[in-house]
This record gives structure tokens, sequence and C-alpha cells, in this order.
């Protein structure tokens, strides 16, 4: 795949990503002004964590970062892909039904090791109830993985990437629904879960059988190619889930202080936002790629898409985090104040956004380097860099936490994030001039950083000038859609002027997407 034919393909994936995102917002508006910060919003939280961490070690952390390069190299050697595929998905689905089957028996024990605050608390068996109702979740969402892993693999990158945007349209639909018929929320929001795994299952099916992939399991055997797929996807499954382990110590520590895991979680979408546009586009686009070209041994190609890859990011990202650092307060004020949702919780929100946004580049920047080391089908490195991570995460998070509180839990996971980028690019400087930094990227970060730093000082400024309309009724709405305009504007006329970027790349990446 050629640059500008990458470029395309992280705006394909990114696109349909940012629209999941949106809808995820309008989602947490609607469940945050319906529940607020209270016990059955923070059941109902942790309960719907359960599948979704489990999902990142079995399919998203291990098991695609081991399954697409192996599979990308046997379409690549015209092998038998298909076969592959199947015998994965059998391979995935056994496991994933026993595991379903454990937990339904263990939810108590995985409710307290998400939140042990909860213990003698009224949200104790309200989560265990709503857990159990939501963890089929993993098997439906995990299977809907691979056969995004073989769509992606295979150029396909339109379906995987719109399937997620049926979760959020599912789970506001159920909300709606259930305010208007006087239905319990956790339940509703609960039954809605595997509701739309099936639904994003269904869609995934339908677009991998249209490409030729009809990925029907058949009986379970140990083939040597599941054996190998196995011995990578162990190590993979820590490394891949480094995110979602320092997610869990922090849901631990805020369970001890009522109304954080909301507050976390709310702070968590904002920073996902452009994580999820980004590093998601990155990750999907990159992987299969660089698998492809490893194993055509095309190192000049290689080292284009990793460096176009990082220079994509930086110059989406840094302006991202910037903003979130900037101006936390205005956009949590407009966005999840009302309702249920008051001036303090959203004050709150707005401190531990910012601590997010100050990692962000961090945690998109890791979706880079990652994709060196598993297209090598290296997954204990990075499974070696996790392990330091987690222990910086939770010394500081738990040890911060008497002085700190629940803000603790977010400065861990951003100083986990920016430790482990470091330790990924130190590694991966072994691996031969197909990581290697190149001129362009060399001479467009500091220029990145610089267009960044400027939209930062005219946002805040601007934030100041516009305080009171952004606390007047609806006119706050339309106050902070001319603040995010202004930044994005301005940052783009930045980094045009100071040669960050060139808008003709652009454009004509955006009319490769299409």
């Amino acid at each position: 795949m050629k640059p500008v034919r990458l470029m395309s393909g992280f705006l394909t994936v990114g696109v349909w990503t940012l629209l999941s995102r949106v809808l995820g917002f309008t989602r947490d508006i609607i469940i945050a002004a319906r529940l607020g910060d209270g016990p059955v919003a923070e059941a109902f939280l942790v309960a719907f964590s359960l599948p979704n961490m489990f999902r990142r070690f079995f399919a998203e952390g291990a098991f695609n970062m081991a399954f697409v390069p192996l599979f990308a190299r046997k379409l690549e050697a015209g092998k038998d892909a298909l076969g592959f595929a199947r015998d994965a998905a059998t391979g995935l689905a056994s496991l994933l039904i026993v595991f379903t089957l454990i937990a339904q028996v263990a939810m108590p024990g995985l409710v307290l090791a998400m939140a042990s605050g909860f213990a003698e608390d009224e949200r104790f068996p309200m989560a265990v109830l709503f857990g159990r109702i939501c963890f089929p979740y993993i098997l439906l969402i995990s299977l809907a993985a691979l056969l995004s892993g073989v769509l992606n693999a295979s150029g396909r990158f339109v379906a995987a990437a719109a399937a997620p945007v049926m979760l959020n349209v599912v789970l506001v639909t159920a909300v709606l629904a259930a305010g208007w018929a006087g239905w319990p929320y956790g339940l509703a929001l609960s039954v809605a879960v595997p509701v739309a795994g099936v639904a994003q299952l269904a869609i995934l099916w339908i677009a991998a059988a249209k490409a030729g992939f009809r990925v029907i399991p058949r009986r379970p055997q140990l083939t040597p190619e599941l054996k190998r797929l196995a011995r990578i996807a162990g190590p993979a499954m820590l490394a891949g889930g480094v995110m979602q382990i320092n997610l869990l110590v922090g849901r631990q520590v805020a369970s001890y202080y009522d109304g954080a895991i909301q507050y976390l979680n709310l702070a968590d979408r904002l920073y996902q936002l452009p994580l999820g546009v980004i590093a998601i586009a990155i990750g999907v686009v990159l992987l299969p790629d660089l698998s492809r070209r490893i194993a055509a041994e095309d190192t000049v190609g290689g080292k284009a898409a990793m460096n176009r890859a990082a220079e994509f990011a930086l110059l989406l990202t840094v302006p991202a985090a910037l903003a979130l650092v900037a101006i936390p307060g205005p956009i949590v004020s407009v966005l999840y104040e009302r309702g249920a949702f008051d001036a303090s919780a959203a004050a709150r929100t707005a401190i531990v956004t910012a601590i997010y946004g100050a990692g962000l580049p961090a945690f998109v920047l890791q979706k880079v380097w990652q994709p060196l080391y598993f297209a090598r089908s290296d997954t204990k490195t990075p499974f070696h860099y996790a392990l330091v991570a987690m222990v910086v995460n939770a010394g500081v998070a738990l040890g911060l936490a008497p002085w700190l509180g629940f803000y603790a839990a977010a400065l861990g996971t951003t100083l986990a994030g920016w430790i482990m980028l470091a330790l990924l690019v130190r590694g991966a400087r072994g691996m031969g001039e197909a990581t290697r930094v190149d001129d362009r990227l060399r001479r467009r970060i500091p220029r990145i950083a610089l267009s960044a730093l400027l939209m930062a000082a005219l946002l805040v400024g601007l934030a100041w000038l516009l305080r009171e309309p952004l606390a007047q009724g609806g006119w706050r709405y339309l106050a902070l859609l001319g603040l995010v305009a202004s930044g994005i504007l301005s940052y783009f006329a930045f980094a045009q002027w100071l040669g960050a970027t060139r808008l003709s790349e652009i454009t004509g990446a955006m009319r490769r997407g299409r």
C-alpha cells in the first residue's frame, strides 16, 4: 500500500470511528442526564466495562495482534487464509463460550475485582446483575473483531470501521425507550449490550462473506497454525491490553470515592474521541500493511509507512491534547452539565480530562510503534514493557491516592502511557532502517508542536472572552462550537504557514479515501 493510499485508509477508518465516537458522546450525555453520578450509573459502567476489558485481552489486545499478521502473510502468499480464519474463529468461540459460563458464576468476584469499593453497597448487587446480562457481549464482539481483522488485512476498511456505530445506536435507543416506557434504566441498557453485539457481528459477517471470506466455525482442531497463534497471542494479551489494565487500577481507586467512576468514564470518553479516531485508524491500517511489507522484505516501503503514520498521528493528536489541557472546563460543562449532573461534578470531570489529555500523544503513538513488533510476531518484548508501565501506573494511582484522591488514577494512566511509549521507541532502534525517523518527519515535529501551542494560546483567550455565553442556556452550544471551530481553523492555518503540513496532502488523501 503506497503512503498516499495508507493515508486514505487512515482517513476512511477515522471518519467512521469519529461518527461512532460522536454517537458515543450522545449516549453518555443522555445517560449522565438521566442517571447523573448516582449508583445505577456506576453499577452499569462497571458491568459494561467487564466484557469490554476482556474483549481487549482476548480479541483486540491478544488475538487480533497475533492473528492479523499471520492472516495477512497467508493472504500475501496465496495460502489457505480462509481456512486459517475458520480455525481461528472456532478456537476463539470455544474459549469464550467456556469463559462466559465461568464468568456468570464468578460475577460477584469479578465485580469486586473491578470495584472493591462496591462491597456492602447498593451498587454491588446491581453491578452483579447487570454484569451477567452484559457479559455474553464478549463472545459476540470478539468474533466481530476477528472478522474486522480479516477485512482489514484484505484492504477493506469501511464495514469494520462502521460496525461499532451500531453499539451506540442501540444503547441510545434503549435509554430513550426506557424513559418513554418507564423501564428501569440499568436493566434496559444491560439488555441492549448483547443485542448490539449481535447487530455488529451480523454486519461484519455479511461484509466478510461478500468479500469472499465466509468464516463459518468448524470442528475444533489444534492445527500447527493455531498453536503458533496461541504462542504469539499469550504475551500479546497483556501488551495489547495494557491500557485496560491501567484503567482497571483506576476504577479500583475511583470506586472508593462517590461519583468518581462516572467522572473517570466521562473524561475517558473525551480523550477517547481523538484517541479512537486516530489510534484505531492507525492500528487497523498500519499493522496489516507492515505485515505484508515485512513478508515481502520491502524495507523502503515499511519505513515510509511507519513515518507517515507517525506524522498523521502527531498532526492530529498534539492539538487535540493541548485543547483538552487548555480548555477542559468549557468542554465538560457544555457537554455534560445538565439534569442530575451538576456543576461540581463537571468541575471534577474537567480536571480528570486535562490529566488524560496530557497523555493522549503517548497513547496514540503507541499504536504506531507497537505494529513494528507485532508485524514481526514479537509480542514478548511489548509484554515486558507493559509490565513496567503497569507497575508505574499502580504505584502512582495507589501511592498518591491518599493525597490526590481519584485524580491519582488518571495521573497514573498518563504517566504509564509515556513510559510505555519511551520503551517501545527505544526497543525499536535495533530493528533496522525501516524503523528510523526520516528527514521529513524530523523537520515537521517541532512545527506541529509550535502550531499546536499557538492554537492553545488562542483557545485560552477565546474561552475567557466567551465565558458568559459558555454559561448561558442555548448560547453555550454555539459558543463551544465557535471555540472548537476556531481551534481547528487556527491550528491548520498555523500548520500551513509554518510548514507542519500541506493542505494539498490532506485533500489528496481525502479524495483517495472516498
